[in-house]
């Protein structure tokens, strides 16, 4: 009797452990990986009205923080301009990659309150909008 309160007792014990790692590695898969956030402001290059806007919104549904959107002062612009406004390009790159079009390229002002400016083209129109 003894024997066998002893066996079920080092097997619910085991059963425990194993339920408790597996909750453990579960969680870390699921756990979401921290970023850094990412300050943009959009701006309309191409005189397309609400252009800015639409994009401003479809980047923050990616989780950019978007401080600011209007016009750029111009509408010819072809090719979008990703300007990175510190030293570190990442955050430039990865605005690229969720807009999918556009030119990376380094101007860094340390007076802008901002890690981006996005100065939108005819290319976004061509990427983002097609029906």
């Amino acid at each position: 009797m003894i024997a066998a309160t002893s066996v079920a007792t080092l097997v619910l014990v085991a059963a425990i452990v194993l339920w408790r790692l597996e909750d453990a590695q579960t969680a870390t898969a699921a756990a979401p990986v921290p970023t850094v956030p990412v300050t943009v402001e959009v701006l309309n290059g191409i005189g397309v009205d609400g252009l800015a806007r639409a994009v401003t919104m479809r980047l923050r549904e990616q989780g950019i923080d978007v401080v600011s959107y209007g016009n750029a002062g111009m509408d010819t612009l072809s090719v979008t301009e990703i300007v990175a406004r510190r030293e570190d390009t990442v955050p430039a790159a990865r605005v690229r990659e969720l807009l999918g079009v556009g030119n990376v390229r380094t101007d860094p002002d340390p007076r802008l309150l901002l890690d981006v400016s996005v100065v939108l083209g005819r290319d976004v129109v061509d990427s983002l909008f097609r029906p």
